[in-house]
């Protein structure tokens, strides 16, 4: 019989219908997902019934015998907090910030009534969620925790009060490739453990397969698909399920076709990074430590690796927007002063394209602004109507119309906001991207088309790239070589097919096992 269970429901927002049609049964013990793009439909379903959205749902919605159609104030407390335990997306806004972990954790479990959990009972719930030295981390304020330990610590807040129903809503995709395995990993045993109901969204086909009983695929608003998940992802029969099963990278797909590689463009050689300890702490923290690499050029090198191994603060320093403590960062042969001592000309060599494409573009300045300052600063002899003409060209070579020009950040979609920073990057004929996880934000349709985008760029401007992920799948679609990075030194290097085929880092093995 099902814990959690809907009946054709539709919900509108402002008069608007934004999901229709839409059918859902959660067993208990059992996992339900629900996958599509962005936009889709996916949290506005979960989320809705239980009055989390400004949405207003029709049809009919059963939580343990509750109705919660017609559920008064009363009854739909008693749905969230007694039979629901919520996993959201971003720990760190959804964890209250000047609360310590073990307020938080003892607030969660009152859900279910007195009597008053002991610090020893809330340090066992850490634990069971495998948080290493539990008892400290009570007293700890969410901003210590990494994102892996933070959302540990969601999911333990979620079942402290002994829920029937998990809504885990993309509970992975702020984390790196190993941490996804990892809390989808806690996620089952909990949820065998406890016989809990658990429904699942996710935008990331990997993050599911393996996980899910049930399959459903939505997009637009409306259910496109539905099945045992195994059947599902072996023999989808809609065009849309296939498009979707499609774009998620996968490491057993062929190999792409690269195009050939010239001679060595940018060399970096025993690059190290440190930072001041927060506080009163006395020393450093070594963030990269005596790195050495090589970009070819019309090469693509992927540098992998998970949270924290200094993946990023690499990144920044050969792009010179970032520090770099020693080393020396050559570019075809010659070494590159850091950023304040380059000439116009250095500068414009190298152009970065950010993790969070709408954050990295100015909400005030329209895309025409956006994609000319580089030009403003570095190529400022060129006239009006010839930057005009150089920002429409941009924007014609990463697939957007002149339509853009006028367009806001906030009003385009996440691929096109990556899309205009792709543009920005190039209006200034770089010679080489660094691009820091620049489609992990992104559901995979439009990662996939991102991917396809740098290639063609690739091919016909002969770009070099540097491609920042924790995702090898998705890296390999695009990489001709691989860095593996842990605790900010190389732990791995090599041709991308022959180190997946023969990982010897143990790093290596987790991130391709991930993937």
């Amino acid at each position: 019989m099902s814990i959690y269970e809907i009946r054709d429901m539709a919900i509108e927002i402002d008069g608007k219908q934004l999901v229709e049609g839409v059918n859902i049964a959660v067993e208990a013990g059992q996992c339900t997902a629900i996958i599509g793009a962005s936009g889709s439909g996916k949290s506005l379903s979960c989320l809705t019934p239980f009055g989390l959205t400004p949405g207003v749902a029709r049809g009919s919605i059963t939580l343990d015998g509750i109705d919660l159609i017609q559920a008064d104030a009363h009854q739909m407390r008693d749905a969230r907090s007694r039979l629901t335990g919520f996993v959201f997306q971003q720990p760190l806004t959804a964890l209250t910030p000047h609360l310590t972990i073990g307020a938080q954790l003892q607030e969660a479990a009152a859900q279910a009534g007195p009597p008053r959990s002991s610090r020893h009972e809330l340090a066992q719930r850490l634990e069971r969620v495998g948080l290493s030295r539990a008892d400290e981390r009570l007293d700890q304020f969410p901003h210590r925790l990494s994102g892996g330990e933070r959302q540990r610590v969601m999911i333990a807040a979620a079942i402290a009060h002994e829920p029937k129903l998990l809504i885990a809503d993309e509970p992975t995709s702020a984390l790196d490739a190993s941490l996804r395995g990892e809390i989808m990993a806690l996620l089952d045993e909990l949820r065998l453990e406890r016989g809990l109901a658990m429904l699942l969204v996710s935008h990331d086909l990997a993050s599911v397969e393996g996980h899910a009983d049930q399959l459903i695929v939505m997009d637009q608003g409306r259910v496109v698909e539905s099945g045992p998940t195994a059947s599902l992802i072996t023999k989808p029969q809609k065009e849309y399920t296939k498009r979707l099963m499609a774009a998620s990278a996968r490491l057993d797909e062929p190999a792409p076709q690269l195009q050939e590689v010239g001679d060595i463009l940018l060399e970096a050689e025993a690059v190290a990074v440190t930072f001041p300890r927060p506080g009163w702490r006395r020393g450093k923290i070594k963030a990269v430590t005596d790195i050495g690499l090589h970009v070819r050029e019309g090469e693509a090198l992927a540098i992998v690796g998970g949270s924290g191994s200094g993946k990023s603060t690499l990144g920044k320093a050969i792009a010179g927007i970032g520090p770099l403590t020693s080393g020396t960062i050559r570019w075809q042969g010659q070494p590159l002063p850091e950023r304040r001592a380059r000439t116009v000309a250095m500068r414009a060599l190298i152009q970065p394209v950010f993790q969070d494409p709408v954050a990295s573009l100015d909400p005030q300045w329209k895309v025409r602004d956006i994609v000319a300052e580089p030009i403003k600063h570095l190529q400022p002899e060129i006239l009006r109507k010839d930057r005009d003409a150089m920002v429409l060209k941009a924007l014609e070579d990463v697939e957007l119309g002149e339509d853009y020009l006028s367009r806001m950040p906030t009003s385009l979609s996440g691929g096109q906001a990556q899309r205009v920073a792709i543009a920005r990057a190039i209006v200034a004929s770089p010679r080489l991207l660094v691009l820091d996880e620049a489609t992990s934000a992104l559901d995979p349709l439009v990662g996939s088309s991102i991917l396809q985008l740098l290639r063609k760029l690739q091919q016909t401007k002969n770009l070099s790239i540097i491609f920042i992920t924790h995702d090898i799948a998705s890296a390999r679609r695009l990489c001709h070589r691989i860095v593996v990075l842990d605790e900010g030194a190389v732990v791995e290097t090599g041709d991308m097919d022959l180190v997946i085929r023969n990982p010897q880092a143990v790093t290596t093995q987790k991130l391709i096992a991930a993937s």
